[in-house]
């Protein structure tokens, strides 16, 4: 593996994806050259046994694309998007990174030719789906999104498809759930305050619910997002015949299961720090979200996620809070 490529490298995925390969050495075993670290702005280069490039610009510029593919990475992590509440707030810009940067990259890789095909993985989003939806939505449910992000996701997609079935590069899209609980402030996804009220009382910091507590959504730990990324880089894409794009696993949960969740961890005081305050905007929003799905496909492919919403919470304050937390009691989730 002489070169990999991280794009949105300073996000939190990013960051923790990069310090996941720096710490591991490698991928499955095998050395890595350098790491080609990029993002809007400069990311931080972790300590790593590999030489670690960093590199910022915006990828829908003319060139840029061209300039980041130009040492032929075999591996390129394209994780780099602005989030669902802005896309939604600012129509030219949404395109312009989530569109236009894609395809600036895709073309820019299959300009290259001369046998260059690299393994491309691509964080989509389960915001490709709108409403009404089953119970349970299956791998073959059709993709009619609601939103401006999630239509420019399905389009990538598509092309992403396209481009593998043309022998362009070898591509997978992961439809990632919602990432709970992330790290750090609050960013202008509309999902946030799925996060937020977990992570902030957890800080002893008030959080805002602007939504009711029977809302249901899918979510995934930033530690199972990482393990699904590192699975698609080395996994045998044969498997996927012309369908490149996959929805992970997840664990649905209502609000008010996350915040049952937050007590057993946490306690009453915790609780007590989220304060209901409804936002007819956020809720039209999370109005045309999946709530559930049955991915078989993905996990008969060896994708793994976390086992319920308790392991989540868990998960946020071992990695972001080093705080070590007991065991779920017998019968407990």
């Amino acid at each position: 593996m002489k070169r990999v490529l991280v794009i949105g490298a300073a996000g939190m995925i990013g960051r923790k994806l990069t310090a996941r390969l720096a710490r591991d050495g490698g991928l499955q075993g095998a050395a890595i050259g350098e790491l080609l670290l990029h993002d809007v702005v400069e990311s931080s280069a972790p300590a790593a046994p590999f030489k670690v490039k960093t590199t910022a610009s915006d990828l829908s510029a003319p060139g840029e694309a061209e300039r980041l593919v130009a040492e032929r990475p075999d591996l390129i992590f394209h994780l780099a998007a602005i989030v669902s509440g802005e896309a939604e707030a600012d129509f030219e810009k949404g395109y312009r990174i989530n569109l236009d940067g894609t395809r600036r990259l895709f073309e820019a890789i299959r300009k290259i030719g001369d046998g260059y095909k690299p393994r491309v993985v691509f964080t989509s989003s389960i915001a490709v789906f709108g409403a009404p939806f089953p119970e349970a939505i299956g791998d073959e449910f059709l993709s009619a999104p609601l939103t401006s992000y999630g239509t420019q996701k399905a389009i990538d997609e598509l092309l992403l498809a396209d481009y593998s079935r043309r022998g362009f590069f070898d591509g997978i899209s992961l439809r990632l759930p919602t990432i709970c609980v992330r790290p750090g402030k609050p960013n202008r996804a509309a999902s946030g305050f799925f996060s937020g009220i977990i992570r902030e009382p957890l800080a002893g910091q008030e959080a805002v619910l602007p939504v009711p507590k029977s809302v249901r959504h899918w979510f995934a730990s930033p530690r199972a997002a990482i393990g699904f990324l590192l699975h698609a880089a080395w996994m045998d894409t044969a498997q996927l015949g012309a369908r490149r794009n996959l929805t992970m696993p997840g664990v649905a949960a209502t609000v008010g299961e996350q915040i049952e969740a937050l007590r057993r961890l946490a306690g009453d005081a915790a609780v007590r720090l989220i304060r209901e305050e409804p936002d007819a905007t956020i809720m039209r929003i999370v109005e045309g979200w999946p709530r559930n799905f049955d991915p078989r496909r993905a996990l008969a492919l060896g994708f793994r996620a976390d086992a319920s919403f308790d392991d989540i919470i868990r998960i946020h304050m071992e990695d972001e809070l080093g705080q070590r937390t007991p065991a779920p009691r017998p019968g407990r989730a």
